[in-house]
């Protein structure tokens, strides 16, 4: 008489761990997706970063440049930046 005692007492016991598994199971599965949307986000936002930064470097470059000219303009074809005085505001 013990074992269809322990046999009724074993079977909700396991029936109650398959679902905690199940349950365990499907929670790992969605926190699995939802760290994966996270990782592709940041992926976005790391390239969307990279281009900014790119971006942001040939501005630099551009304005390094500007001096040059400058220098250039000033040096070899002897041209100097007009006195304040010397400018003239025209409207229409």
């Amino acid at each position: 008489m013990r074992l269809p005692r322990l046999t009724s007492l074993l079977l909700p016991v396991l029936w109650l761990a398959v679902l905690v598994s199940a349950v365990a199971v499907v929670d790992s599965r969605h926190q699995a997706r939802m760290l994966f949307v996270e990782l592709e986000r940041l992926a976005a936002e790391r390239d969307r970063l990279n281009i900014e930064w790119g971006q942001l470097q040939l501005e630099q470059s551009t304005q390094s440049n500007h001096g040059r000219v400058e220098r250039v303009a000033s040096e070899k074809l002897r041209m100097e930046l007009p006195q304040p005085d010397d400018v003239e505001l025209v409207t229409p």
